[in-house]
């Protein structure tokens, strides 16, 4: 057997480290999560919510520093439908006067703006959202523990669906860190964030998966570092453009979508980390093997290619 081709960069060979990294993050998110919690947003909480329309199109940052020198604290101003249609969330309680006291402060620089509705959402809605948001996310994982077993194998499908925990929480633990207000558009990051590192996970196992079948020498960690190696590049290059577009959206987009695209941003980067460290981490724990992806011949299909091996009847009378 000749020597096995050695790589610039063994990334195997430092799966111990990245375990104990990895272990290490796990371990103070949750204890972030335990301690500081997490800080709810209105959609979480309940509040007030009036909607506003305006003349002309109003700046959002100016209806903001309006609502802040009146005196107001906790609130969401984003457009509602169009850009003259003010969406304005306010985490105070039942108060039949607070819509009006908003379009007093609001019209006090001059700004010509109609109440359209307003409405209170109480805080049980927002325990159902939350018990409905964590439910969703395990379904999310059992599906997809169920979608790659049988499109892999069971080994596979416990090694992707550990990295999208793993992802899941680190992103939650930087969220309880910061205090960062956590809210349905952070969610919705998160459901993001497992697509796009399910969809990563699923490139490298399925080259380690071909690579199996294919190189007949090199024990398991040299066939897994081989097809990271044969990965990376594009790994890189989707992360990369992945992360220009929501630098972008964090920048440029406003206010509104800020802990969205922050959320997605982190997500993006702890996602690739781990679909190259911990899902081939865990298939190495796991004990992966070239006898785990070999295809089972099908039955009478040997007896058969035996036959076809056989010369024809007129042969053996020459």
């Amino acid at each position: 057997m000749s020597e096995v081709e050695k790589k610039p960069i063994d990334f195997m060979g430092a799966r111990k480290f990245a375990s104990v990294v990895s272990i290490a993050l796990v371990v103070i998110a949750v204890a972030l999560l335990a301690t500081r919690g997490l800080n709810l947003g209105l959609d979480f909480t309940g509040g007030t919510s009036v909607e506003l329309e305006y003349q002309q199109a109003p700046a959002l940052d100016d209806v903001r520093q309006a609502l802040e020198g009146a005196g107001y604290e906790q609130f969401v101003v984003q457009n509602f439908g169009s850009d003259t249609t003010v969406l304005v969330r306010m985490a105070e309680s039942e108060n039949d006067k607070l819509a009006q006291e908003v379009v007093d402060a609001l019209s006090a620089g001059g700004d010509e703006l109609t109440l359209v509705s307003s409405e209170f959402v109480g805080s049980q809605v927002g325990e159902e959202l939350k018990e409905d948001s964590g439910l969703g996310m395990l379904i999310a994982l059992a599906v997809v523990l169920i979608y790659v077993g049988m499109r892999f194998q069971f080994k596979f499908g416990i090694a992707s669906v550990v990295p999208l925990a793993h992802d899941v929480i680190v992103v939650l633990g930087v969220f309880s860190l910061f205090q960062w207000t956590f809210d349905l558009s952070v969610l919705a990051a998160l459901l993001a964030v497992i697509g796009y590192s399910l969809n990563d996970t699923i490139v490298v196992a399925d080259r380690i998966r071909e690579n199996f079948r294919k190189m007949r020498e090199g024990d398991s960690e040299h066939v897994i570092n081989e097809s990271i190696h044969q990965t990376i590049s594009r790994t890189i290059n989707t992360s990369g453009t992945t992360l220009v577009v929501l630098l972008a959206l964090y920048f440029l987009g406003g206010e509104a979508i800020n802990n969205f695209a922050l959320a997605l941003i982190i997500g993006v980067v702890v996602g690739t980390y781990s679909s190259i460290y911990v899902a081939a981490n865990m298939l190495v724990a796991l004990g992966v093997a070239r006898e785990d992806l070999i295809i089972p011949p099908k039955e009478g299909l040997a007896g058969q290619e035996e036959e076809e091996e056989q010369p024809p009847e007129w042969l053996n009378r020459m």
